[in-house]
């Protein structure tokens, strides 16, 4: 190389390195204006999340710290903590509460229905994401649209389907019900997460001879965890604390979960004045949603940003 050339080069890298400018003032500077304006919105940011922690932090510490007190700690000094953590409150609430008994029906519906949910979406959103067929798109929108349908439109009709199955009251119906609503906003998730997977990789798993069901087990899904436990989040959540579901198909006491639990702890502890066992018994309804997020939130996040790469 000649002395011009290595001049020429110094002087490109030099170039390169000098800030350009534009209508708008040198790149990467800013003015003071500016920097005031976007300090004003970060604080503004932080401020509202903080707040936003305190409206959901204070209403859980607040009965955690009850369902450790008495009866005459909670309605004479309700915002103070326990004198003495009493622990009787949740054996209460656990067997004369009959809320193990609950706690384990809600594990078995939530836990069957959600993995049945996850395995019967990442199917039919592998196959909306990855092939072309008529009618694909007629399908997916129809789909989308079931989400804006409001559940309380659908009970009169789905409790006598329930009964011409002969699954009115059971476990079993009830499982099938929460597939069911939980399958629109499952594949609506993981359609999108799909199509954010380059087909290159389903292309040379082709290739190298694998089914489409050998791609979709060996490949897709293993690629597709953070969006599978994203949407196992959210439905978990969906399902552990329904409500108006198990109100309208389940009558029989032994078979209620949490959420009918709570309420008829309510009912049934308010009677009696043990505000301890019922605080207890919220607690222990609210802890494994804590539990789940706090493990999981990481992915939830990944999961988040990856489905939102290309839709």
């Amino acid at each position: 190389m000649t002395t011009i050339d290595v001049e020429a080069a110094v002087e490109s890298t030099r170039a390169a390195r000098r800030p350009r400018r534009d209508l708008g003032g040198p790149v990467g500077t800013t003015s003071p204006m500016g920097r005031a304006v976007g300090l004003i919105g970060t604080i503004i940011a932080h401020a509202f999340l903080i707040f936003w922690g305190l409206i959901v932090l204070i209403p859980m510490i607040w009965a955690v710290a009850n369902s450790f007190k008495s009866d005459i700690e909670i309605l004479g000094s309700p915002w103070a903590l326990p004198e003495t953590l009493r622990f009787d409150n949740y054996a209460r609430a656990w067997n004369t509460a009959q809320f193990g008994d609950f706690f384990l029906n809600t594990i078995v519906v939530t836990v069957v229905a959600l993995l049945a949910t996850l395995f019967l979406a990442s199917l039919a959103a592998f196959t909306m994401a990855k092939f072309r067929f008529p009618g694909r798109g007629l399908i997916f929108g129809l789909l989308v649209a079931s989400m804006t349908f409001p559940i309380v439109l659908a009970l009169v009709p789905l409790f006598f389907i329930m009964i011409s199955m002969n699954l009115l009251d059971s476990r079993l119906g009830l499982i099938m019900v929460y597939i069911g609503f939980g399958m629109p906003f499952s594949i609506f998730f993981l359609t999108a997460f799909f199509r954010s997977i380059p087909d290159e990789f389903m292309e040379a798993a082709r290739v190298d001879g694998c089914s489409y069901w050998g791609c979709f087990f060996r490949v897709m899904l293993p690629l597709a965890k953070p969006g599978l436990i994203s949407v196992g989040i959210f439905n978990f959540m969906s399902m552990w604390n329904q409500y108006i579901l198990p109100l309208v198909l389940i009558s029989d006491k032994s078979k209620y979960v949490l959420g009918l639990g709570v309420a008829k702890l309510s009912v049934d502890q308010g009677y009696r004045s043990d505000w301890g066992g019922l605080f207890a018994g919220m607690v222990i309804a609210m802890v494994p949603v804590l539990i789940v997020y706090c493990l999981f939130q990481r992915q939830v996040q990944s999961g988040l940003m990856a489905g939102g790469v290309k839709a």
